[in-house]
């Protein structure tokens, strides 16, 4: 792709925290580009104010703010799209910040068409995922954006040089910010993450001190909790008996699974731009919610379907962390999803304790579970003789290669 004129950027709407990293892109894209700057700042549940984003914005000439909280959006129309597939990359990952950034990607293009904007910027590293997932984002959505990276263009290498530009530059920074922490995160409503730094060394273990979701099993209560979630077509919609928005019930999840010290993560992952990376994770309303979809789906899904999915979720898991959200392969995979969860509707009994999430019961009105059928008891609707025939015929390949083994070494 050809460099960017920067005679012909004149506006561009940039992801904006107010947070050091972007407070030193929006003046360098002032400076260095000569443009305006639109910032977008997404509430998506990580538990700190954005509004005080507003201030910042405005002090630095920022004449279009977008501050908007896209929480319901978020959990509505991507995360649990995504827990209805029941991805987990590399066995154990819950994608909490993969999949926050198509929506972000997503605003950023309505914004640019909205304000005129012809680039759209962010402030991902050029060692990360994140700048994958926002630019390929970016493109599905508008295949003639602009894209500016700051990251991979300037020579502030380093969080020591971004103090510096913020303090010959007048950026305010507060002073509790100023001293580095040992781990950089993300956070939304599915996750937090933490990375970097005290963290590179896979085998030192992290400070129970970083936790701020959850207690550690260690300290969780000695007595169980139980709850029990309802599903409608896949979805979660009430906890014990009462109807939730999306993401008040994952907040509530959240706050259940903290509690009781679940949903912690230690990770080694593979990134898609090639490297090794060291995270930890904190999911607990996500790990609460996968255990509980899978209750439910163990006994409303026909075998074949059930399997199909398995097969599905690693490439589903895989497009979702590298980026595609957008792709038209992940878009099938979710049409084959959403069509297998019809009758995915009933509620699913969990226990809470220390650190573990266990089903202990599960109905539906949609149940495919059989008690006449499984019964050890004396029956009226399974003929046993019928296992000799099926398991013949199911042995007769067996049989036949071990003949002609013998043959071919006699």
């Amino acid at each position: 792709m050809a460099a960017i004129d920067k005679r012909d950027i004149n506006k561009v709407v940039l992801a904006y925290s107010g947070g050091l990293d972007t407070s030193v892109i929006l003046r360098w894209l002032q400076e260095e580009y000569d443009c305006e700057v639109v910032t977008f700042t997404a509430d998506l549940g990580q538990g700190e104010e954005v509004e005080p984003a507003r201030a910042k914005a405005e002090a630095a000439g920022v004449k279009e703010i977008y501050i908007e909280d896209v929480r319901e959006e978020f959990v509505r129309d991507f995360v649990f799209p995504m827990f209805r597939a029941n991805a987990v990359y590399e066995g154990v990952y819950l994608l909490g910040t993969s999949i926050a950034r198509p929506l972000i990607a997503k605003r950023q293009i309505e914004i640019a068409a909205e304000t005129g904007a012809d680039a759209v910027s962010h402030g991902a590293t050029g060692k990360g995922n994140d700048q994958v997932r926002f630019e390929l984002g970016y493109y599905a959505l508008n295949p003639e954006i602009q894209v500016i990276a700051p990251w991979r263009e300037w020579d502030l290498d380093g969080r020591q040089r971004l103090l510096e530009y913020a303090r010959a530059h007048q950026i305010d920074i507060p002073r509790d910010k100023e001293d580095e922490p040992p781990y950089s995160t993300d956070a939304n409503l599915l996750h937090i993450s933490y990375e970097g730094r005290a963290l590179e060394d896979p085998w030192v273990e992290p400070s129970d001190a970083m936790f701020t979701r959850s207690v550690s099993p260690e300290m969780a209560p000695d007595t169980p909790t139980y709850i029990e979630v309802e599903f409608e077509r896949g979805d979660p919609v009430a906890i014990d008996g009462e109807k939730l928005s999306p993401a008040s019930l994952l907040t509530r999840l959240n706050e259940l699974g903290g509690a009781n010290g679940i949903g912690r993560l230690d990770l080694v992952e593979n990134r898609y731009v090639g490297m090794k990376s060291r995270g930890v994770y904190e999911t607990p309303g996500g790990t609460v919610l996968l255990t509980a979809h899978r209750g439910i789906e163990s006994i409303t899904l026909d075998r074949g379907a059930a399997h199909l999915k398995d097969d599905l979720m690693p490439r589903y898991a895989e497009l979702v962390y590298n980026g595609f959200w957008f792709s038209p392969e992940r878009e099938m995979i979710q049409t084959a999803v959403d069509e297998s969860q019809q009758h995915v509707t009933g509620t699913v009994r969990l226990k809470l304790y220390k650190g573990l999430v266990s089903v202990v019961g599960r109905k539906s009105p949609f149940s495919l579970y059989s008690e006449s059928h499984v019964t050890f008891e004396a029956d009226t609707v399974y003929d046993q003789r019928d296992a000799q025939g099926f398991i013949k015929l199911n042995a007769l390949r067996l049989q036949l290669l071990q003949a002609a083994q013998k043959r071919f070494t006699s």
